[in-house]
C-alpha cells in the first residue's frame, strides 16, 4: 500500500486535473497542485496548493526549492495538460522518477514522432512538414484529402481537414498561427472509425485497459474544424483489439516508452489499424476520468500515480470487474449572448446521468467553436448496453434547449 505521508505534485488545477487529485487523495496520499489561475476549480480538492504556471518552468523550480525544506515531494503528474516534457523537467529537478525527457520530447512534436513510428515500423499516414500553402497545394496534389495540423498543440487548436483546394491558404495560416520553427504538419486523412485508447506500459509490457469509439456526428457541421464529439464505451470493434495493441507496443518502444502511460489515437482502416498518434499523458475529458471507470470499474490513474511515485503498479487493479455502456457527448451551441438553457432539471434528475456541465454563464459571448476547448458543455450517461445508451443520448439531445440570442 501507498506510504500515506507521501505527496503528490500535480501539475494544473483545472477540472481535468480534478479526479487525479481525488484518486490520491483516496490513496491516502498528500497532494499539491500548481496553476497559473488563482480560482482554479481543482484547488479545493488538494492538501496544498501554489499559483504557478505549470509551463514557467523557473519558477516552479524555485517555489518547489522553498516547499520541499519543510515537505517533500515524492512524485510529479498530470492530467489531460500535453506537458510531459515539463513533467520530466520538474520531476527531475525533484530527483524522482519520470519519463525520459528525449520520450517527452517525441511525444511532444508530432512530425519527430511520427519519424519515431517510421523507424519502428507502425503504420501511420503519409506526412510531410510543410512551410507555405504552395507546399500544402503540392500535398494534397499527391496524398488527396489531408489534415492539416501544428506540431504542437493540443484540443484540435488549428486542426482542419482539407478535401479541396479553395480554402488552403486560409487553413494553412490557421494552423502556421502555432507553428514551430515556421513549420506546420499535413498526413494523409485516413478512413475508417477511430478509437481512443489509454495504455500502461509496465517494465516494458504493454496493457490497455482504455478502449472508446471515438464520435465524429457533428463533423460536417464544423468543416474544416476537425471536431470530436466524446465517445462510448465499450468498443463496437473489439475483435481488432489485438492488432491495436500490438501496434501500439511497436509505437511505445518507438518513443522509448517502457514505463508510463500513453494515450493513442487509432483509426481502424481496411488495410489494419494504424496510428495518427501518441500522447505520453492520461487524457483529458472523461475517458480515464469516467468512460473506463463507469464502465468497467478501472481506474488505471491509481497506477499512474503509483508509477509517479517510483511505486510497483498493481496489475489486478486493471482487469474489469464489470460491463456497462458509457457514453459522453458535448454541446454545440451557435455564436452568439447566451441567454439561458432549457431542460436541465428533467436531465439531471436521471440516476443515470453521471456527469452534467455548461461551461458558459448567460450573458457571455459565445464564440464560434473552432476547437474543443470552445465546446459548450458535456453530459455522460451509463446504460447496460450501447442501444440504450444512444437512445438516452438522443433523448437529452432533445430534452436540452439552448437558446442564445443574434449578436
Amino acid at each position: 500500500m501507498p506510504n500515506p505521508q507521501k505527496r503528490l505534485l500535480v501539475l494544473g488545477a483545472s477540472q481535468d486535473q480534478a479526479f487525479m487529485i481525488n484518486t490520491a487523495k483516496a490513496m491516502g496520499i498528500n497532494t499539491l497542485a500548481v496553476d497559473m489561475n488563482p480560482n482554479a476549480p481543482a484547488f479545493a480538492f488538494a492538501d496544498d496548493f501554489a499559483v504557478v504556471s505549470t509551463r514557467d518552468t523557473k519558477a516552479l523550480k524555485a517555489f518547489l526549492d522553498d516547499y520541499t525544506q519543510e515537505k517533500p515531494v515524492h512524485g510529479v503528474a498530470t492530467m489531460g495538460s500535453d506537458i510531459p516534457h515539463i513533467v520530466a523537467e520538474i520531476a527531475e529537478h525533484l530527483g524522482t522518477w519520470h519519463i525520459s525527457h528525449e520520450t517527452a520530447k517525441l511525444a511532444t512534436n508530432k512530425f519527430a514522432m511520427k519519424e519515431a513510428f517510421k523507424r519502428g515500423g507502425v503504420r501511420i499516414p503519409d506526412y510531410r512538414l510543410v512551410g507555405s500553402a504552395r507546399e500544402v497545394h503540392d500535398a494534397f496534389d499527391e496524398y488527396g484529402k489531408l489534415v492539416i495540423k501544428p506540431l504542437s498543440e493540443a484540443g484540435s487548436r488549428g486542426v482542419s481537414l482539407i478535401t479541396d483546394t479553395k480554402d488552403i491558404a486560409e487553413l494553412f495560416d490557421r494552423a502556421f498561427a502555432y507553428a514551430i520553427d515556421g513549420k506546420v504538419l499535413v498526413e494523409s486523412f485516413l478512413e475508417g472509425p477511430q478509437i481512443s485508447t489509454e495504455s500502461l506500459m509496465v517494465n516494458g509490457h504493454i496493457h490497455t485497459p482504455g478502449y472508446a469509439d471515438r464520435n465524429y456526428d457533428v463533423l460536417e457541421r464544423f468543416l474544416p474544424q476537425i471536431m470530436e464529439n466524446g465517445g462510448v464505451q465499450p468498443s463496437d470493434h473489439q475483435d481488432a483489439f489485438d492488432d491495436v495493441e500490438a501496434m501500439l507496443l511497436k509505437a511505445a518502444k518507438s518513443i522509448g516508452l517502457d514505463h508510463g502511460v500513453m494515450k493513442g489515437d487509432v483509426v481502424l482502416t481496411k488495410d489494419g489499424p494504424a496510428l495518427i498518434e501518441v500522447a505520453a499523458r492520461l487524457s483529458g475529458g472523461d475517458f480515464c476520468e469516467s468512460l473506463v471507470p463507469l464502465g468497467t470499474g478501472v481506474n488505471y490513474v491509481r497506477n499512474v500515480i503509483r508509477m509517479a511515485l517510483g511505486e510497483d503498479v498493481v496489475l489486478d487493479e486493471l482487469a474489469p470487474t464489470m460491463n456497462r455502456a458509457v457514453s459522453n457527448r458535448y454541446f454545440f451551441a451557435e455564436p452568439g449572448r447566451f441567454h439561458s438553457v432549457e431542460g436541465l432539471e428533467e436531465v439531471t434528475a436521471k440516476d443515470w446521468i453521471s456527469k452534467f456541465e455548461i461551461w458558459y454563464k448567460p450573458g457571455d459571448l459565445l464564440p464560434e467553436t473552432r476547437s474543443h476547448g470552445q465546446r459548450f458543455g458535456v453530459f455522460v450517461l451509463t446504460a447496460d448496453d450501447r442501444e440504450t445508451a444512444i437512445a438516452r443520448e438522443k433523448w437529452v439531445y432533445d430534452t436540452v434547449k439552448i437558446r442564445i440570442d443574434p449578436v
